[in-house]
Order: structure tokens, then C-alpha cells, then sequence
């Protein structure tokens, strides 16, 4: 599937992809890790261009900060990262992208999220955000869940607290769960559905 801007008129309202990356290739075990406060504007404006060089459009980024479970050595590891909101992108465009990303900033892989109405049949994962979510605890909830540790690996957490899942749609009851014990009301969270793949 190809896009593009030529032609495109763009809902800067409602993105039609999403890109999670950062610039980081340690692994940070530390919560008090100085390098947890980057807020990554050179990176922003590195991806931007980027997105621009593939004839896609950057729709502005979120700062998030991830937590994420390590199976070696059994602990939380953090990661400040951006959630990058995307126009005008097809299938093509959007892998590209995540492809240079991957490449110039030395990642094993990126993660992509491509809307979907429900039942599309590539609708295979969601988002979830739910509002009012502490970062602390949220760490505490995924620390103490082996199933959504398993299945989900983690998730992150915006700057207005809220938490932010990408999880195969199967997951969804694990998704939602987790969002619970971290501390998020369960009525409130907005589910999206969409194609995800980690770009490698």
C-alpha cells in the first residue's frame, strides 16, 4: 500500500500511523538514570526529517517514558522514548521510515502501528491509553503481573499520565487488566485498532 503526500489531505486530529522509537541503545535499569530525562527534541526533529525524505508528513510526537521487563536479569528496565504520530503514509512509506530510524539510531527494531477500523482483516493488534496513570505504578503492576510481563512486555507512560499499550488484540483482557492494577479506570480507556509490526 502507497501513499504519500501528493494527494493527501491530512487529519491532523487523527493520525493514520504511529512510530515508537528513541535514540538510546543502553539498557537502563536505574529509574533515577539521568539519561531518563532527555527529552529527545534532536532526535524529534532527526525523525521529522526522515518521515519528510519518505514523502510522509510528521504529525507531532509524544515524550513517553516506557518501562519494560528484561527476562536477564528479571527487572523492570526503563526507556524514554517518543511516539511519533504520522500522515499520509501507506505501507511502504511507513516501513521505510521505520527502517532509517532503526539503521541511524542503531535499534534492534522499531515499532509501527498503522490504523485500522475493527475487523479489518490486518486489524490484528490495539492501542489502549488510560488516562491518570502514576509511571511508579505502573511499574509496580508490571512487575507483580508474569502474564501481562509474558505477553505485553511493558508500556509507557505519557508526561499527563497517561498509559499507553500496544498489545496483539488477543491480549486485549491483559491490556486492560494490567491498566487496572496500575492504578487507570478501566471505562475510561480508548481502544484503537490497527496492524503493528516491529520493524527489525
Amino acid at each position: 500500500m502507497h501513499a504519500g503526500i501528493v494527494g493527501c489531505s491530512p487529519d491532523w486530529s487523527e493520525p493514520q500511523a504511529e512510530l515508537y522509537a528513541t535514540d538510546n541503545t543502553a539498557i537502563i535499569g536505574d529509574a533515577a538514570d539521568p539519561r531518563l530525562q532527555d527529552r529527545l527534541q534532536l532526535f524529534e526533529l532527526q525523525v521529522d526529517a526522515t518521515v519528510l525524505g519518505n514523502a510522509g508528513l510528521p504529525a507531532g510526537s509524544t515524550l513517553l517514558d516506557g518501562v519494560f521487563w528484561s527476562s536477564e536479569p528479571q527487572q523492570a528496565t526503563y526507556e524514554r522514548s517518543r511516539d511519533f504520530h504520522l500522515q499520509c503514509v501507506g505501507e511502504l512509506e511507513l516501513h521505510a521510515i521505520a527502517t532509517q530510524v532503526r539503521e541511524q539510531f542503531h535499534q534492534e527494531s522499531v515499532l509501527v502501528f498503522a490504523y485500522r477500523r475493527q475487523g479489518a482483516p490486518d486489524a490484528d493488534a490495539v492501542t489502549v491509553e488510560v488516562p491518570d496513570v502514576d509511571p511508579n505504578r505502573f511499574h509496580d503492576a508490571l512487575a507483580g503481573d508474569p502474564l501481562a510481563r509474558a505477553r505485553l512486555g511493558g508500556g509507557s507512560v505519557t508526561e499527563q499520565h497517561t498509559l499507553i499499550l500496544v498489545a496483539d488484540i488477543a491480549d486485549l483482557g491483559v491490556a486492560r487488566s494490567l491498566a487496572i492494577k496500575a492504578g487507570g479506570q478501566a471505562g475510561a480507556a480508548a481502544v484503537r485498532y490497527g496492524h503493528r509490526e516491529f520493524v527489525d
